[in-house]
């Protein structure tokens, strides 16, 4: 048997932000059900720890429902979460597909810098995008972006709250966007109102078997990424999960070169894998 803890993500109580299930002893558990058991918890991530490789304190592998990821914010906070808890601290290196993490942990709280280049991968149609949201095109801000930090989202701003809570995904639109724009998890959108150095979000990655997230930490750091590319340094505190009743808070402090990101996690559940 292996054991696995479950996790609330950048929340300071139970049954809010983002859900994530670790296992802390990767070896245990053979590869071919690494993706079965990500399934059967059907979070929006699962972890998986293994030994490090290199300079840092465990090898992390991080699995969506359909696949596995180079890179996912909350999972990261999570596992670093867990890790201080089991006495590590206040700083180390966690070893992600997309590249070495840095992690600092504060009074109840963990952060992770990326230093990866931000990367741009597509304009997608606006039409296309309203179809996907189920929204008209006259409430798009600008041009969405298809950008990110070792994973992909489609960003788009719209007019104003009203607007993002009124979101109601058209699936097949999602298949005809992901055919067009392949690069990215499955088409995700991440639509968001922006207020000054407030941000509202939500996160479809429904090709994917997240209907929405409530807490995406990739497309966080990637939006503060894109948003400093055009601004320069900022800071950005970033509320999502609310519309699913599970409201999240992210921290986000970017600057050329390096996004941090910022949040809680509580431990919510403990048990045993009879595999």
């Amino acid at each position: 048997m292996t054991d696995y803890l479950v996790y609330d993500v950048f929340t300071d109580r139970p049954f809010g932000g983002n859900q994530l299930a670790i296992v802390p002893n990767g070896t245990e558990v053979a590869e071919a059900d690494l993706q079965r058991i990500a399934r059967e918890f059907n979070f929006s991530e699962t972890v998986f720890l293994f030994p490090p490789e290199g300079n840092g304190v465990a090898k992390v592998r991080i699995f969506t429902p359909t696949m596995e990821v180079p890179f996912a914010g909350h999972p990261t906070i999570g596992t670093a979460m867990f890790l201080g808890e089991a006495g590590l601290g206040p700083a180390f290196v966690l070893e992600l597909g997309a590249g070495d993490i840095e992690i600092t942990l504060g009074r109840n709280k963990a952060s992770f810098t990326t230093r990866a280049a931000l990367d741009r991968f597509a304009e997608p149609d606006r039409a296309l995008i309203a179809r996907a949201l189920g929204l008209p095109e006259s409430v798009i801000l600008g041009q969405p972006v298809m950008a990110g930090l070792g994973l992909g989202f489609t960003f788009t701003e719209l007019t104003d709250r009203d607007a993002l809570s009124d979101i109601v995904c058209d699936v097949a639109a999602f298949r005809e966007g992901h055919a067009r724009y392949p690069t990215g998890l499955d088409f995700a959108q991440c639509a968001y109102v922006r207020d000054g150095s407030t941000i509202h979000m939500r996160m479809f990655a429904p090709l994917d078997n997240i209907p929405e997230d409530p807490a995406t930490g990739s497309a966080a750091a990637a939006l503060g990424a894109l948003l400093c590319a055009a601004e320069g340094p900022l800071t950005l505190t970033i509320h999502q999960g609310d519309d699913m009743g599970r409201p999240s808070l992210i921290h986000v402090q970017a600057e050329p070169g390096a996004v941090t990101v910022t949040g809680q996690a509580v431990r919510v559940m403990e048990g045993k894998l009879v595999l």
